[in-house]
């Protein structure tokens, strides 16, 4: 923290500092065993009646009142990441988004909203890429209009921790009472090495998601609506490995080859048969794939609370690039204030 010439700390932070990276200590506990102090790093994302918003890399906001805040700096960005494939934010957010199509989309300014008859969040809420051409609460309005007329809740999803992610408008949304519901985190990684792991373990690729593949989906029940977002994408492909005695899969897996960029989703094992390298043979045989139509760098996404899917794909080589969140509209029918 900033200490002065005298070694006191200072608070070296103003109203005018949001939107900057800030480090802040503030009192947390005072008791008989003396003062407890709480350290915060974050992006100040408001600073308004007497009480500082600070958003983590993680999405996780934090409220400091001003009245506990022993001390204050403006720190540099986060170093950037240096394992992995170099992409900025845009990049993996527009890439992300051809590789899980709406059935519907409009403009509005640069944020693009998307309907899909609610399969999936992702494909059901709005993706920000820039000013939406209209005061935040008038474009949150529209917003809210447009999923109401096709019976949808708005959700608005947002990213942090990386050089131009949107920590400023999650402070905004939950100023308005907007509820982040969701949140997990885009990996990246070298292609090369996951197509270098194992063997195909007898693999079936092809370019749609047949009877059998869809068996072994964990979403049930899948609609129409849902095979044209599975089936969406510049170059999308399907993998199976079939199952013993006729029944579903033992494993499936879904790549979207992008450019340089390959994505993997749907990356499922019967239970029964886990531990046994068939995730890790699903996601070779389609980075294969990726390799030979042109792709080099590799990205997917992960909840934060899914242990095995995570010791995986780090021993894959993928690390954490960014979170992202989906943010709910409010219960209330009022406007976005």
């Amino acid at each position: 923290m900033e200490i002065s010439a005298a070694g006191r700390l200072e608070v070296r932070i103003t109203a005018a500092d949001v939107g900057k990276r800030v480090s802040v200590r503030r009192l947390s506990e005072a008791g008989a065993a003396g003062e407890k102090f709480t350290d915060t790093v974050g992006v100040l994302t408001s600073w308004d009646k007497g009480v500082l918003l600070i958003t983590r890399k993680s999405g996780e906001s934090v409220r400091v009142p001003e009245s506990a805040l022993v001390a204050g700096k403006v720190v540099p960005p986060a170093p950037a990441r240096r394992r992995g494939p170099a992409a900025t934010y845009a990049e993996l957010a527009r890439a992300a988004s051809r590789a899980w199509r709406p059935v519907e989309s409009e403009w509005l300014g640069d944020w693009e909203l998307r309907a899909a008859a609610g399969f999936t969040r992702r494909a059901n809420s709005v993706l920000p890429l820039g000013d939406p051409g209209l005061p935040l609460d008038a474009a949150l309005t529209a917003v809210r209009g447009w999923y109401a007329a096709r019976g949808l809740p708005a959700y608005v999803q947002t990213a942090t921790g990386a050089a131009g992610t949107q920590e400023l408008l999650c402070g905004e949304l939950e100023r308005r009472g907007w509820v982040r519901e969701v949140s997990a985190e885009v990996w990246t990684g070298a292609l090369a090495p996951v197509a270098d792991r194992a063997e195909g373990a007898g693999v079936v690729l092809a370019r749609e998601a047949d009877e059998a593949w869809l068996a072994r989906y964990q979403r049930k029940g899948v609609s129409e609506v849902a095979l044209r977002v599975l089936g969406g994408g510049p170059s999308v492909w399907f993998a199976t490995v079939p199952g013993a005695d006729g029944n579903a899969p033992a494993a499936i897996g879904r790549c979207v080859v992008d450019g340089r960029w390959a994505s993997f989703a749907a990356v499922e094992v019967d239970p029964a048969v886990r531990r046994r390298g068939l995730a890790t043979a699903v996601m070779a045989a389609l980075a294969r794939r990726a390799l030979d139509e042109g792709a080099s760098a590799a990205w997917l996404q992960v909840e934060t609370d899914n242990a095995r899917a995570r010791a995986l794909y780090a021993g894959m080589g993928f690390a954490a690039h960014h979170a992202y969140h989906h943010y709910r509209e409010p219960a209330d029918a009022g406007t976005d204030r």
